[in-house]
């Protein structure tokens, strides 16, 4: 009886399984009960989830920037098979909201093939609650378009914005300090072009107003400047009330340069600790640093302070003569003129009094004259120094005018001299520019040198200049190869390896 009971009770159990089911309107098959009374197999062949999405679209690509257009207007940095092309490729297609995406992944193809395969898992519901899932494949065409920034880039004379650099100097040395700092911070990244000025200044081309301000932000930190800004209205929409205009922005360099002899009016005498009138500009930076070369005190002058009260520049260093050292005397510290209210004075320069003659006048009228000079830790009898002769120098200063004249130095020595084209043949090393259209004339090529033979003696003005090996000058292993070993020079550790790029021809190994 137990078996027969548990025979029925088996009977039971299949039976009321087969009354769960039904029978698919199409094809016969036990399923589930479903409002739409269709198997998976026969539902999949009346509906459609994706009839809606496109199975074929379209991604641009710019060629020039390597960029994809990300819809409206928008152009992003994507590689292939990455999840911001993925997200690119996902806005092109409209039907996807009326779906519920589940996966989404990229099917690999040949890279230079122009197609981009897309395996999308999606889910619908259709007939009455019935979620049904689908999973197929959409194949992006990459067609090549140029971006706007590459339009303007490639149309050389499109600009919005333009930012010019001037320096009314005779000396252009400042002019090149800007140059390196530019191209050391990369601050001219976004220009569409530079172009040099015929009056030895640069001019910086942008698409947008911002990327011009960001590079006169950069040269206001760098150097004292003033800028004056200016826009001009070339059209304007009268239904949508915009306008279009190009801007404009002068940035006016201090027109003095490293070397260079200013005279300093009483007022900017006293804010600068007492310093004497006429001094010598050690470094033009974020400041103008000043030094009295018969004292070896120090004083900044500020951008704002500058342009409050400017004062230009009563000899360059192409004043500069040359003069024979006769002696040499170093002074002592308590022989050194002290006051309250001085100013900083300098540890790195050595007073000293010094007798030189005119390299000129050296053995047919030897007129030894005498200075005090901050060049005592550099100078010994017989080199050669660079001053200025301010006895028979034409000066056209109303400041100068001013002084007495027994305030007057008849002589300031400034550097020492080192032989000029032993110094260009042993040079090493190179600087790079922003651009090579610059016409080198007699004058701005005598500046250039100046500047590198600056840099050769400033080890803290060459901090912020990237300087490169030059492989085409040899380079001397000892120093009994060397002209002249006292002749400041620019170390190999401070140089960086010039990145070149040419194609070598592979060879098997024997």
């Amino acid at each position: 009886m137990e078996y027969m009971n548990a025979s029925d009770g088996s009977s039971v159990a299949s039976s009321s399984s087969m009354k769960n089911k039904i029978l698919c309107c199409e094809c016969g098959t036990p399923i589930e009960p479903n409002p739409s009374n269709m198997c998976v197999a026969c539902l999949r062949t009346h509906v459609d989830i994706t009839a809606n999405i496109p199975k074929q679209a379209v991604v641009f690509f710019c060629r020039n920037c390597e960029r994809y257009l990300n819809p409206p207007s928008e152009w992003v940095q994507c590689s292939l098979e990455s999840k911001e092309l993925l997200s690119v490729c996902l806005k092109r297609l409209k039907g996807l909201k009326e779906v519920k995406l589940v996966d989404a992944g990229f099917v690999w193809t040949e890279p230079h093939s122009k197609r981009i395969k897309v395996k999308l898992t999606v889910h619908g519901e259709v007939m009455d609650g019935v979620v049904l899932q689908q999973v197929f494949v959409v194949e992006f065409t990459v067609n090549n378009q140029m971006c706007d920034d590459c339009h303007r880039t490639e149309a050389k004379d499109f600009w919005r914005c333009l930012v010019q650099v001037r320096q009314k100097s005779i000396n252009k040395k400042t002019l090149f300090y800007l140059e390196q700092m530019i191209l050391k911070h990369k601050a001219h990244e976004n220009t569409l072009g530079i172009k040099p000025s015929p009056s030895g200044g640069l001019d910086f081309y942008y698409a947008t107003d911002a990327h011009a301000r960001k590079m006169v932000d950069f040269v206001q930190a760098v150097l004292p400047v003033k800028v004056t800004n200016s826009k001009k209205l070339i059209s304007h929409d009268i239904h949508s009330n915009s306008y279009n205009y190009k801007y404009s922005y002068a940035l006016d360099v201090v027109p003095i340069s490293k070397g260079s002899l200013v005279c300093l009016n009483k007022k900017l005498q006293q804010q600068l600790g007492h310093i004497s009138p006429i001094c010598l500009v050690t470094k033009v930076a974020n400041a103008v640093h000043l030094m009295d070369p018969r004292t070896a005190q120090l004083a900044e002058v500020q951008n704002m302070a500058f342009w409050k009260n400017p004062f230009e520049a009563i000899c360059n260093p192409k004043q500069m003569i040359e003069f024979i050292v006769m002696d040499i005397e170093i002074v002592r510290d308590n022989e050194k003129k002290n006051f309250p209210g001085q100013g900083p004075v300098s540890f790195r320069h050595v007073l000293a009094d010094v007798w030189v003659v005119k390299a000129s006048e050296l053995g047919i009228n030897e007129n030894t004259i005498h200075t005090r000079s901050h060049l005592g830790h550099l100078l010994k009898p017989g080199d050669s120094v660079m001053g200025y002769d301010l006895q028979d120098a034409n000066i056209n200063n109303a400041d100068f005018e001013k002084l007495k004249q027994d305030s007057v130095p008849d002589l300031l020595l400034i550097k020492k001299y080192y032989d000029k084209s032993a110094r260009k043949q042993t040079r090493n090393w190179k600087l790079k520019h922003l651009t090579e259209d610059v016409a080198l004339d007699t004058d701005i090529e005598n500046d250039y040198n100046e500047f590198l033979e600056d840099l050769e003696e400033d080890p803290d003005l060459r901090q912020n200049v990237n300087i490169f090996k030059d492989n085409s000058k040899i380079i001397p292993v000892d120093v009994n190869d060397m002209p002249d070993p006292s002749v400041p020079r620019i170390t190999l550790e401070e140089m960086l390896d010039d990145l070149v790029l040419d194609d070598v021809e592979m060879t098997e190994a024997q």
